[in-house]
């Protein structure tokens, strides 16, 4: 595969929405609109990086992500979804009122990847070896598009976790090492060889 001598990524979490607010789990199945405080993050983040010159933007195919940059994409950007890019699916818990016995059930999930259970999943739902596959794919994609040295990704929280250990070539078991907060900026640069994170979960833009 060709890919770029350099490529400087600013990959971001999506703004709020009102499952964020509520603590609902959304997934790849709910596709939901930023909330009021997602649109204003959405519009912090462009006033403070709107003079940098992206080549491109990717998102994923779920609305929220392409809220969350719009005014890029308004002001002539070229912009690509790909499916690839979403969250995972957590099936069954998706869209509803978290319950006690559902955050034990997610919390006991998580703790199975953590212990390198990879393929684990709620029922109806993806395990994280199947949603770092899909994001190879995404990944490919990005990279081979030489002549896009600065990028812009909006994507989702785990999604963004395991899209991290992908590009830092770090185990999916250290996802939980990636923080992540609505609109939150991880910065990684690619040398030919590498990427190196330059910054992780930055919010400064919405000060």
């Amino acid at each position: 595969m060709e890919i770029c001598d350099e490529k400087i990524l600013y990959i971001i979490r999506h703004g709020e929405t009102e499952y964020n607010r509520m603590n609902i789990v959304q997934g790849s199945g709910m596709d939901t609109n930023l909330n009021e405080n997602g649109l204003e993050q959405a519009n912090k983040f462009y006033a403070f990086y709107h003079h940098l010159p992206f080549d491109k933007i990717y998102t994923s195919a779920l609305v929220r992500t392409q809220q969350s940059v719009q005014q890029f994409i308004d002001s002539g950007i070229s912009h690509q979804k790909l499916e690839q890019l979403n969250e995972i699916s957590w099936g069954d818990i998706e869209g509803k009122p978290q319950t006690d016995e559902q955050k034990l059930l997610y919390l006991s999930v998580v703790k199975k990847w953590n212990d390198g259970e990879l393929n684990e999943k709620i029922t109806n739902g993806e395990s994280p070896a199947e949603m770092q596959l899909r994001q190879t794919i995404a990944l490919q994609l990005i990279m081979k598009n030489t002549l896009e040295k600065t990028v812009l990704v909006c994507m989702h929280g785990r999604a963004m976790k395991s899209f991290l250990c992908l590009l830092l070539n770090i185990p999916l078991t250290k996802m939980e090492e990636f923080f992540h907060s609505n609109l939150g900026l991880y910065l990684l640069k690619f040398d030919g060889a590498k990427f190196e994170l330059l910054k992780r979960n930055d919010t400064e833009h919405l000060k």
